[in-house]
Formats: C-alpha cells, sequence, structure tokens
C-alpha cells in the first residue's frame, strides 16, 4: 500500500539542514508550532510569497504574519514602540502576534503584508520552528497549513490531508500544544485585539497599564482571522445547541451531556485549554465521518473560551 505520509519527516539533522536549503531556495515547507501548523517560506522573496497565497488559495487582501526568532531579528523591518517592548518581555516567544508599522527599507514582500504599510508579526515558541529561524537570515512568512477559510492543521497528519504531496516537506514536531491561532494585538495606535487567542486581554491590559478593546468591525484586513468565513469544516453549524438529532453530530463540552454515538466531547473535565486543543481535531473526525451539520453546545466566553467562540462563530458563517 502507497504510503500517503512519506513526505512527513522526524526533525532530525539531515532533515532540518534539508529544510533550511529549500528555504533558502524559495520553497515552502511546513513546520509545526505551538498554535497550529504553518506553511513556511522566505518572507523577503515574492517567489516564495506567491507560492504560499497559491497554494492555499488564499485571497490577496489577507496579509501574512511574518515570524522572527527576537527583537534583534525584526529591528531591520519593524518600527518598534513601548507597547511592543511590555508585551514582547512578558509573552515572547508565543502565542501573541503584533500589528506594527514597517520601515520605509523593509524588505518584506508586499504581497506578504497585502501591500499596507503596517504587518503582523510573531516570535514562536516551538523548538524547531525557532532551531531553523537561528540558520537564516530572513524572517518566515508562515500562515497556517491549510487552505484558505478551511480548519487549521494541529498536526503533520492534518497538513499532508489538506495537501497531499504538493509540499515536499512536513515536519512532524507532534500536536500543537495550544491548537488554535495566536492573539493578534493592533499597536499602530490604540491597543486593539484583532484576532482573541489564549493570551486575553485582560492579560495584555496588566502589562501595558493601558485599556485594549476588541475590534468589532474590521474595515482593513491588518492581520490574519478577520474574515467573516473562517475555519471551517465546511458542514452546517449551529451554535448553543443542547440537543443534536441523531444523524448529526453534536459536539459537547462538560459532563453534562449523555455520551452519544453522535456525540463528541470538546473537554469532559469542563477545562477550556483541553477544548481548544480539541476542537479542529474533532472538526476533522466529524467531517471524515460524513456528518452533515454540527450542532455545538454553549462554550464559556471567558479566558481561551473567547477565542474558541470566535472560531466556532466564523466557521458557522
Amino acid at each position: 500500500m502507497r504510503n500517503i505520509y512519506s513526505n512527513i519527516f522526524k526533525p532530525n539533522k539531515q532533515i532540518l539542514t534539508k529544510t533550511i536549503y529549500y528555504l533558502k531556495k524559495n520553497k515552502i515547507v511546513a513546520l509545526p508550532t505551538e498554535t497550529v501548523y504553518g506553511l513556511a517560506g522566505n518572507a523577503y522573496s515574492s517567489k516564495s510569497i506567491k507560492k504560499i497565497y497559491r497554494l492555499k488559495k488564499r485571497p490577496n487582501k489577507n496579509p501574512l504574519i511574518i515570524h522572527y526568532l527576537n527583537l534583534k531579528s525584526a529591528s531591520e523591518d519593524i518600527n518598534f514602540n513601548s507597547n511592543l517592548k511590555k508585551l514582547y518581555n512578558y509573552f515572547c516567544p508565543g502565542p501573541i502576534t503584533f500589528v506594527l508599522k514597517i520601515k520605509k527599507n523593509s524588505k518584506i514582500d508586499k504581497m506578504a503584508r497585502a501591500n499596507l504599510n503596517t504587518v503582523a508579526i510573531r516570535f514562536p515558541k516551538n523548538n524547531i520552528a525557532r532551531k531553523i529561524l537561528k540558520k537564516i537570515d530572513f524572517p518566515l512568512a508562515m500562515p497556517s497549513a491549510n487552505l484558505s477559510s478551511q480548519i487549521s492543521p494541529i498536526s503533520a497528519y492534518d497538513v499532508v490531508d489538506e495537501f497531499k504531496k504538493n509540499i515536499k516537506i512536513v515536519i512532524n514536531g507532534g500536536n500543537s500544544k495550544i491548537g488554535l491561532e495566536s492573539t493578534v494585538v493592533d499597536l499602530t495606535s490604540k491597543p486593539k485585539i484583532l484576532r482573541p487567542g489564549i493570551i486575553t486581554k485582560e492579560k495584555i491590559q496588566s502589562i501595558i497599564k493601558k485599556k485594549v478593546y476588541y475590534q468589532k468591525k474590521i474595515k482593513l484586513l491588518k492581520a490574519p482571522g478577520g474574515l467573516t468565513k473562517h475555519y471551517s469544516p465546511g458542514i452546517p453549524i449551529v451554535m448553543n445547541a443542547n440537543y443534536a438529532p441523531v444523524e448529526h453530530a453534536h459536539i459537547t463540552f462538560g459532563m453534562r451531556y449523555k455520551n452519544k454515538i453522535n456525540s463528541f466531547n470538546l473537554s469532559k473535565k469542563s477545562n477550556l485549554n483541553e477544548a481548544a486543543k480539541n476542537l479542529y481535531k474533532i472538526f476533522r473526525k466529524i467531517k471524515k465521518l460524513g456528518y452533515k451539520k454540527i450542532y455545538i453546545s454553549k462554550i464559556p466566553r471567558k479566558n481561551i473560551g473567547i477565542a474558541i467562540n470566535d472560531r466556532i462563530k466564523r466557521a458557522a458563517n
């Protein structure tokens, strides 16, 4: 039997060396991060960026997140401010993305930032991603490794299910620890949350000692996660549902729901971090099982539960 996952590799020295060679040749690889798996390419190369957009079938107006090793490596491209430095010192490397103004001489490809004078940047915590960033002299554009608007991947196998052999190297770093995309905070003016994540508005406020707002209506896409339809399994979704017909899938949370053949529990312990880690995995499982509709029970709107509800709402559109 043909191995459909033969392009998945363990992160040994030989594969990391080959991955770095691919990136320097403007090829695209798939890498693990602590949030979800990403499609990585040279952020300074228009050739690489065009490949990412083409592979993902991504709208040109939707910019990419650029990944750096540290502040020093980002200093040639980005205009820093005091809010960034405070948040960086507390949360980075980690699951938070900053929208900032770029320098005029920045080498970040225009398409990667949707021709804006701002750019979304992140400093990933995942050890494999950081090993690679240490060995290259350019940042990595690295959106989630899925087709545009569909479910983000939390494993190397998800990536191959999505792209088959179109990605020659998919590095297996195990399941993503968080399982949801990073918090995105716009620091170009008054701090605003453009996409909720595991790092909450309250945590950010406590560090910068300033009021932080949620961006309710996004007129201009400065970072990923703002599209109305996103994270979708391609199946109709009913939110806040206490019951589901037996022919449809029912995603539940906590112990109050009976375990039926059509039920999929995000966390029996009512643990929101566990629920976040399981959301996309359960979406994929339900889709593979052939269900035509998903009912989802109410998820508490606190901590990372705010991000979970955001993803479900966009998936339901």
